[in-house]
């Protein structure tokens, strides 16, 4: 059960030879929730702008998917930049990117704008996803065990979370409603950057800067056998996310009967801290097994998600949430562990990649579908489809859900390419 385990961080942190780099370690993580708290900051503001037919559910879904394709794009394009210019470099240019999408959120008068701000915003994100969690799993300690996956999977959970309820908490008793909260990113994500600059890289650049913009995915060959289930993984509980964004002010009005944007931070947040608080019960099993129960409780959770929204049951909704995010805690913390297991410098950025590309792609696409239905069908029966597409990945997990391959020593099997860090590669046009 421990094996996968013990395993994961000395090879994370070889190249350190005991001598871990906290300040790099620190100012990572603190980047990384700045990052994805200044990504959600919009979300309970979708109920504050102008009234009228391109701020409804249709288009704040478009919203949501510029924002995912900005980062689907960087993910594809820059994923793997951070091996050539240096893991400080990209996550300073990442930092810099939200900053100027906060900066045009700041004059949201139309929706072109605010599609405009997100796009740039997702650009940011994903770029921020690949190289700030290199930076992360490159300098976390050896101890505890868990913790690089732990917190590379669920820093960008509780930034979302983070970012949400300051939002709404700022809406709400602060002034200047719709800029606050992105003044407020401004003045985080500027400490950040500064952070990143003083700290210590671990990652020493190597030529090839331009030919690694070729669009790519990299997933080492030892580990490409768990690409299936972790992508479904990633792909269901990432869809539930974005179900909530554009449908959370009608959800919040019709189940707690108020408009107000703490409230509606609050109940996103309902759903994504219990993915943190879940996350460290999943490195108590093996990567297999942690996947087979956080799927298990995400489905109980979504099942009970759409029971609640068609009896229009507030407490079983709340309930449901809380179990929903915690199971995919457990399930998106063990799938990346797994991915993760002994991978060296190199190839942890493309890893990372691929696996933002999944999340990213199952909040986008399923967004998009559902944002075109709610002219058609009502919350209730679309909430149904997200609860049915849970059902589905569950029951993939639970019977094709795998550990990474050991050799009788218990360290990771990989051929003499990949020991070298070579990954496996596909060129995605």
């Amino acid at each position: 059960m421990r094996g996968s385990m013990q395993n994961l961080a000395p090879v994370i942190n070889r190249a350190h030879r005991g001598a871990t780099p906290r300040l790099a370690f620190l100012s990572a993580v603190f980047s990384l929730v700045v990052s994805f708290s200044a990504a959600a900051a919009p979300i309970p503001l979708y109920n504050i702008y102008p009234a009228g037919d391109e701020f409804k559910n249709a288009g704040i879904s478009m919203a949501i998917v510029a924002y995912a394709v900005g980062t689907i794009a960087a993910m594809l394009v820059l994923g793997r930049l951070s091996n050539h210019l240096s893991r400080r470099l990209t996550a300073i240019t990442s930092l810099s990117l939200l900053l100027l999408g906060c900066l045009l959120l700041l004059n949201v008068h139309d929706i072109g704008t605010l599609l405009a701000g997100r796009l740039i915003v997702g650009i940011g994100t994903g770029l921020a996803g690949s190289s700030l969690t290199s930076y992360i799993v490159d300098a976390a300690p050896s101890r505890p065990e868990w913790l690089a996956s732990f917190v590379s999977s669920q820093g960008p959970m509780l930034g979302v979370a983070v970012g949400a309820v300051a939002s709404g908490a700022l809406v709400r008793f602060g002034p200047w409603a719709r800029d606050l909260i992105y003044l407020v990113c401004v003045c985080f994500l500027l400490p950040s950057a500064a952070l990143d600059v003083i700290s210590p890289e671990t990652a020493t650049p190597t030529p090839g800067a331009w030919r690694s913009l070729l669009p790519r995915v990299s997933v080492p060959a030892r580990v490409r056998h768990l690409l299936p289930v972790a992508a479904a993984v990633f792909l269901a509980t990432w869809a539930s996310g974005g179900f909530y964004q554009p449908f959370m002010p009608v959800l919040v009005e019709d189940q707690l009967h108020t408009r107000s944007p703490l409230i509606l931070g609050l109940v996103f947040a309902a759903y994504m801290i219990p993915s943190v608080l879940g996350a460290p019960i999943g490195g108590r099993f093996t990567s297999a097994v942690a996947q087979r129960v956080g799927m298990i409780t995400f489905r109980a959770g979504m099942i009970g998600i759409s029971i609640a929204i068609a009896a229009s049951t507030l407490m079983l909704f709340i309930i449901a949430t809380i179990v929903a995010g915690a199971g995919q805690g457990i399930a998106i913390s063990a799938a990346t562990r797994g991915l993760l297991h002994g991978s060296t410098l190199a190839e942890r950025p493309p890893i990372f990649s691929a696996i933002y590309l999944l999340c990213y792609s199952g909040a986008a696409f399923p967004s998009l579908i559902s944002g075109q239905l709610s002219n058609t069908f009502s919350l209730p029966q679309i909430a149904l489809g997200y609860g049915g597409l849970a059902v589905v990945a569950t029951l993939f997990t639970v019977l094709g859900a795998r550990n990474p391959q050991t050799d009788t020593t218990g360290n990771s099997t990989c051929d003499s390419s990949n020991a070298t860090g070579s990954p496996i590669q596909g060129t995605v046009s």
